[in-house]
Order: C-alpha cells, then sequence, then structure tokens
C-alpha cells in the first residue's frame, strides 16, 4: 500500500535544533531509516514539513513512519493512501459507477 505521509514541524524544537547543527543529520537518518520512496521538503502554513511517499506492507509500519518525526521535532503526521494512475485502472471504477450510480 502506497502512502503519502505528510510531516508539519512546530518552530521549536527545530529552531534550536537548527542553531545547535543537528536538524540536518536528525532529518538524514530519519530518511535513511524510513526508506521512502520520494521525499519533498516544503512548507505547510508557515511551518517546515515534508510530503514523502512511502510503500507498506502493513499498517503495523506506521509508528515506525511517524515516531521519529514526533520524538525529535514534535512534528505532526498525517496518512494518506494514494495510488498510480494503473492502480486506479485496475480498481474497477467504471464497473462500481455502474453497480452504485
Amino acid at each position: 500500500m502506497r502512502v503519502l505521509m505528510d510531516v508539519i514541524c512546530p518552530h521549536e524544537p527545530f529552531n534550536t535544533l537548527v542553531r545547535k547543527g543537528t536538524a540536518g543529520a536528525t532529518i538524514a537518518k530519519i530518511v535513511d531509516a524510513i526508506k521512502p520512496e520520494a521525499i519533498y521538503f516544503t512548507e505547510h502554513n508557515g511551518r517546515r514539513g515534508a510530503v514523502i511517499i512511502v510503500e507498506l506492507r502493513d499498517a503495523s509500519q506506521i509508528p515506525a513512519l511517524a515516531e521519529p518525526w514526533f520524538l525529535s521535532f514534535q512534528a505532526d503526521c498525517k496518512f494518506r493512501v494514494v495510488m498510480m494512475p494503473d492502480e486506479l485502472k485496475r480498481s474497477g471504477l467504471d464497473e462500481l459507477g455502474k453497480k452504485w450510480g
């Protein structure tokens, strides 16, 4: 299951970690551990953040993705299941429309 993960970091403790010179190394350690398909660093409503794509075998993997961000940055993490175009094609969307429309 492919999941889009939004990470939103509050200004603190992130500012303190930047001043200490450890924010970059902490982010690198997290990225290395979670092994995302893709990661984009951005802002979310004026806060630092990231949009991350990960492949999950099981929902039990979610804590391993979120806890590093929670514990290191007191971040908020949101998860959404996403599909690639070929997955949407296999979903039977047209048949579902006929059945339920």
